[in-house]
Order: structure tokens, then C-alpha cells, then sequence
């Protein structure tokens, strides 16, 4: 087959060679965004003079016909087409004619393929954003449940405060709001488009770029066109806020790994998103909860091959450039499937309140109540602090809990103690007076999940 580049040579290449330099297997599933750049470029064409009326008709009817075709599945991607570009432009030629051969007339596959990975880019970044408020809203559902439960929370992961479930669970969903924050500020950097730059230089032919890129929902078009064609910051970006994403998905996969562990037992984990062992059948092994924790890795490993991939490029487009797709694809497909099981799990965990109260009563982790409320009778806290760190010790080594520790003792440690010490050492007082803005009291809690919800609205 006659490469439709074929003129300074030959356009006959060794089979290897095109099979090295073929993109299609993976630029393919820019198809859709690939036929509709070129419907709008056909009418920018058109309107500007720079082929007929009828030519265009006849080219964006083609064009619709190929789109449907492939969408179905009666029109197969051919494999062995060096790109998409290519592929799309063969089949409309074979269609309609001469007029097909016209519709690269001020454009080069270097801005088309520019346009189509930002508008690739800007359609799986929203599908992203979609998946992210689904999972913020689970876990603000989940937390409106367990607002009132609670279990320790941890630093180093030693025992360290009294928390609530709910409080533990929107502290993630703040983390994937700042995602979301992060993702739809850089589809402002996206949403800019190339068409028009044509190989590096621009063209001489009277075209309307801003007119082409509103018909495609484009904000603006690149100033430069040498850097139309060689940007991929937005690649890059968008790899850099996805694996964020990732980072967050692997934090709490790993906390529903510990939490479902037998010795934690926080809560269950679905069968639907467990597995068993093929030899212990005790075994529930959080199998989707562990590959997201590895998934994360393939992510990390997406953004560090576009760095690599760019660090050393000369302006303007390079060959390299054709394996920007690849990673970044791979990037989006991962973080789309970590988040649907991801909310998945969340939604259909068990807790197990009993099993986290339970670990709240050991561990002392009302100690620092108990230095607040000698604080609160006039006592420094340095001071204070000290004296329920030698509390703490002499209940370990004599089995008491600050609970069981009888009043007298305590006033053996400190003359300021009194009954109400008892009250103020109880896991939910210590929990309902932590009332300052961002806590774990109740109230709290219920504050962060409206706000939460009031802009996911506004998303």
C-alpha cells in the first residue's frame, strides 16, 4: 500500500519498520475525536473559501458514516494503518473521492494529533472528575453513618486519640476533593487548542483557528505554533494529578487492608470484592483493595516515561512525541478502573463499631484529656503533661486502664484531681468537647459533610 506521505521518496518501507513506527493499535482510540476534529475542520475550510460548499458536505458526510461504522463495530480498525490519522483519511477517500484528499489542506498530522490528545485528554479527565465525586460521595454517605462511632486514630501507627469512623472517612474524601480541585484546573491548560498550527510555521492559507477550535469547545488556540505542536505539558500535568489520585486511592486501600485484617477487624469487606486462598479456606484476602496499592506503582512509573520522554526533545515535533499516548492512556485507564472499585468497596464495607470501640478503650489514648483537665485546674501544661505520662506509666505496669485507676491513686500523682477527672477521661466526652473546626466531634463531622456536598454541587 502507497504511504500517502510517498513523494521525497518512495514510501516503501521494510515490514519492521512499519511495524516499529505504526501508532494505530493505540492512537485508535482517539477515533471519535480524530473524525470530529476533521468535521470541524472541514467547516472552517468551508467557510473560509478554501474548498466548496459541496466538497465539505460531501467530506463531513463521509466522516459521519466512518464514525458511525467504527462506533458499531462494522468498520474495523485496520492494524496494519500507520496511525489513526491515516486510517480515518484512507477510508474517507475510498468513500467519497478526490474531495477526501482535500481535507488535510492546512493542517498537519503534528497539530492533528495535538488536537486529538487534548481533546482525548479533556473527555477521560471529566469521566475521572465524574468517578471522583462518586467515590467523595460515598464516602460521605458512609461518614454521615458512622459519625457518632469510635476508634482509635493513629500516628506512627501507634494509638494516639479518640476518633470518630465518620471524621477518619471525610478526612479522604477531603483528599480526593482537592483531586478534583487539581484535575479541572488543568483542563484549563488542555482546553487550548493546536489546530492550525500545522507542521511548526503556521500556513499560508486563510484559516479561521478560532473559529475551528469554538466548534469543538475550545476555550482559546495556542499563541506559538511551534509550541502547539510540540506541547505535551498537558500530558505531563494530567499524569502528575492523576497519580495524586493514585496516591490517595493507595493510602486508604491500604487502611481497608489493615482495617479488614484480623487484627484490627474494623470492618468487612464484601465478598464481592474479596477473593479466597487456593489453599487456606479461612482466607477473605482483600485482593481489589491491593491491587489499587500496586496499580499505583504502573502510574507513578506513566508520569516518570512523559518526563523522560520530553527532558531532551528540541523544538518542534519529534518522532519520540508518539509515545507520549501510551502512558498517558495507560494512566487514565487505571485510575477510571481504581476508582470504580474503589467506591465500590466503600460502599458495601461492613464496620464493625464494636471492634473499633474496643481498640479505643486500650491504649491510652485519652491521655491527653487527662493533661487538659489538669490544665484546666490551673496547672501548666508542660506540667501536666508529665504527670499523666507518669500516670500512664504506672497503670501499664500495674494492669489499670485511666478508667479503673482509683481516685486516690490519682491524687497520689497530683492533688488536683477529683471525681470529675472521670468524665472528663470518658471516650465520648473526649470526643464531643473537640469542637474546634476541622474535629472529630459530631457536629464537626456533620459540618465537613455538608460542605463537602455543597461543592460537589458546584463541580
Amino acid at each position: 500500500m502507497e504511504k500517502m506521505w510517498a513523494g521525497r521518496t518512495d514510501g516503501k518501507t521494510e515490514k519492521a519498520a512499519d511495524d516499529f513506527n505504526s501508532s494505530i493499535r493505540v492512537d485508535s482510540r482517539m477515533y471519535r475525536e480524530d473524525i470530529e476534529g476533521s468535521i470541524a475542520h472541514a467547516s472552517m475550510l468551508a467557510r473560509q473559501g478554501i474548498i466548496t460548499p459541496e466538497e465539505a458536505a460531501a467530506i463531513i458526510g463521509g466522516l459521519n458514516e466512518i464514525l458511525d461504522g467504527i462506533s458499531s463495530g462494522k468498520i474495523e480498525v485496520d492494524n496494519d494503518a500507520e496511525d489513526v490519522h491515516m486510517f480515518v483519511e484512507r477510508l474517507l477517500t475510498e468513500k467519497i473521492g478526490d474531495a477526501g484528499k482535500k481535507l488535510h489542506t492546512a493542517r498537519s498530522r503534528n497539530d492533528q494529533v495535538a488536537l486529538d490528545s487534548r481533546m482525548y485528554s479533556r473527555n477521560r479527565t471529566k469521566e475521572i472528575i465524574c468517578s471522583l465525586k462518586k467515590l467523595i460521595a460515598a464516602l460521605c454517605g458512609r461518614a454521615e453513618e458512622y459519625k457518632s462511632v469510635i476508634l482509635p486514630g493513629y500516628t506512627h501507627l501507634q494509638r494516639a486519640q479518640p476518633v470518630t469512623f465518620g471524621h477518619h472517612l471525610m478526612a479522604y474524601a477531603m483528599m480526593f476533593l482537592r483531586d478534583t480541585d487539581r484535575l479541572t484546573d488543568a483542563l484549563k491548560r488542555v482546553n487550548v487548542s493546536p489546530i492550525g498550527s500545522c507542521a511548526l510555521a503556521g500556513t499560508t492559507y486563510d484559516t479561521d483557528r478560532k473559529y475551528e477550535a469554538e466548534l469543538l469547545g475550545f476555550d482559546g488556540v495556542c499563541l506559538n505554533s511551534i509550541d502547539g505542536v510540540s506541547d505535551r505539558d498537558f500530558c505531563v500535568e494530567l499524569a502528575a494529578d492523576i497519580a495524586i489520585v493514585m496516591m490517595h486511592l493507595s493510602r486508604m486501600a491500604e487502611e481497608l487492608v489493615l482495617w479488614s485484617s484480623w487484627e484490627f477487624g474494623f470492618i468487612s469487606l464484601s465478598d464481592g470484592y474479596t477473593t479466597g486462598s487456593s489453599i487456606m479456606p479461612q482466607k477473605k484476602n482483600p485482593d481489589m483493595a491491593e491491587l489499587v496499592r500496586g496499580k499505583t506503582g504502573r502510574v507513578y512509573g506513566d508520569l516518570v516515561a512523559l518526563l523522560t520522554l520530553l527532558k531532551g526533545l528540541p523544538l518542534a515535533y519529534n518522532k519520540d512525541m508518539q509515545e507520549d499516548k501510551e502512558n498517558l492512556f495507560d494512566a487514565f485507564e487505571t485510575a477510571l478502573a481504581c476508582l470504580e472499585i474503589t467506591t465500590g468497596m466503600i460502599s458495601t464495607m461492613t464496620a464493625r463499631p464494636d471492634r473499633m470501640r474496643a481498640a479505643a478503650g486500650e491504649g491510652f489514648i485519652n491521655a491527653t484529656d487527662l493533661a487538659d483537665y489538669l490544665v484546666g485546674r490551673g496547672l501548666p501544661f508542660r506540667d501536666a503533661y508529665k504527670i499523666s505520662g507518669r500516670i500512664v506509666a504506672y497503670c501499664i505496669e500495674n494492669r489499670h486502664t485511666l478508667e479503673t485507676l482509683p481516685l486516690e491513686k490519682y491524687r497520689e500523682f497530683c492533688g488536683r484531681f477529683d471525681e470529675k477527672v472521670y468524665e472528663a477521661i470518658d471516650l465520648d466526652e473526649c470526643v464531643k468537647r473537640r469542637i474546634s473546626e476541622g474535629g472529630t466531634s459530631v457536629a464537626s463531622v456533620e459540618k465537613q459533610i455538608k460542605a463537602v456536598r455543597e461543592k460537589l454541587e458546584e463541580i
